[in-house]
Parts: C-alpha cells; sequence; structure tokens
C-alpha cells in the first residue's frame, strides 16, 4: 500500500490506542487534505539522528477532526496496524509518502499476562512517575486491560525516541512486557544515581 507518512519522534502511536494531534505545517496539512480524500490514513512514524525513516511504524486511521479559525486541523488517529516501509516514493507532494506492508496485530491472548504481573508493572510506574515527578491519576487506568495498559504507558511518557521505537517493534505481548519493565526500571535507577551525584 502507499500511505502519507507524518514523522514525528516521541510520538509513537500503537494499534488500538488514539492519538490527538495539531497539525499546522503547511506540508502537514496538504497530507492531511491528501489522506482525507482517500482512506483517512496516515502513517505516524520516528526517524533516526539522520533524518532516516525508521522501518516500523503505526498506520492510523482519522477518527475525527475540527478545523480551527487560523487554519490549523486538530484531528483524533485511531491506530489500526503497524507498518513495515519497504521504500519511499518519491513524488511531487510537499509531505513524504512511502510503500508499506501492513503488519498483522499481536495476538493478545497468545502470551496471557496474570495479575500479579499486572500489579508488577503499575507498582513499578508509580516508583517511575513519583521519581520523574508526573502527575498521573493511575486509579483511572488500573481497570483497563493489561496490554491497553502497557501502550498507554508506553505513549504518554517521557521515554526516550529508541525506547519507544523498540516497544512499537514488539512481536508479542510478554516481550513488550519485559521490555517495558527493563525501560522503566533503568529510568528510575538513572534518577536514583542522578540525585545521588547532586
Amino acid at each position: 500500500m502507499e500511505l502519507p507518512i507524518f514523522p514525528l519522534n516521541g510520538a509513537v502511536l500503537f494499534p488500538e490506542t488514539s492519538l490527538p494531534l495539531n497539525i499546522f505545517e503547511k506540508r502537514y496539512i496538504d497530507m492531511f487534505d491528501y489522506s482525507l480524500a482517500r482512506e483517512r490514513k496516515i502513517g505516524m512514524i520516528q526517524t533516526m539522528k539522520n533524518g532516516e525513516l525508521y522501518k516500523i511504524g503505526c498506520i492510523g486511521k482519522i477518527h475525527s477532526f475540527n478545523e480551527t479559525n487560523d487554519g490549523r486541523y486538530l484531528i483524533s488517529l485511531q491506530g489500526l496496524n503497524r507498518f513495515e516501509v519497504i521504500q519511499e516514493i518519491v513524488a511531487d507532494y510537499s509531505f513524504r509518502v512511502v510503500r508499506a506492508n501492513v503488519i498483522k496485530n499481536i495476538n493478545e491472548e497468545d502470551d496471557n499476562l496474570s495479575d500479579d504481573e499486572k500489579s508488577n508493572i503499575l507498582n513499578k510506574y508509580k516508583k517511575y512517575i513519583t521519581s520523574k515527578k508526573i502527575n498521573i491519576d493511575l486509579s483511572e487506568i488500573d481497570g483497563i486491560e493489561i496490554y491497553q495498559l502497557m501502550k498507554f504507558i508506553a505513549m504518554i511518557s517521557p521515554f526516550k525516541d529508541i525506547e519507544k521505537q523498540a516497544l512499537l517493534e514488539t512481536n508479542n505481548v510478554r516481550d513488550f512486557y519485559y521490555k517495558l519493565l527493563s525501560i522503566i526500571d533503568f529510568d528510575i535507577a538513572g534518577e536514583f544515581e542522578n540525585k545521588t551525584l547532586n
């Protein structure tokens, strides 16, 4: 499939999640108009330091949008599937377009995680948000299913771009769980070390 892409580091979309976007640059307004006239699909993807695209991104479908008085678009993207970039297409557009393959979504039932594992991730995340001084009411997300919970954590947390990318590229729920735990533990340890040194 051909897919217009929105390269935006730090804002990673996962399947079955939603992402609000504020679009104001002319090229991305063009991209939005292009997408709206077709299947309403946009590829969210990160770039490496040299500007090259990562190989894996997520297809988002425009779920809703509003146009502001100053010409911006406030849109909500609904994550559908991950995609793999096959090649970038040279085309006469102001935005970038790729040829991509759709990646089948993870089957959550293949790697059912226990209630204890959910409690573990929540307890670790409580320590993380305390160390980072992030104000989140975790009681509001305590009731959601663990894989959705982990994707929520991955999207809203100030993890490094490469850490978010590693989570996006995981191919099963259990791998996601251990990678997420590792990122949280590493960041907590880093915060503790910084406080000790200072």
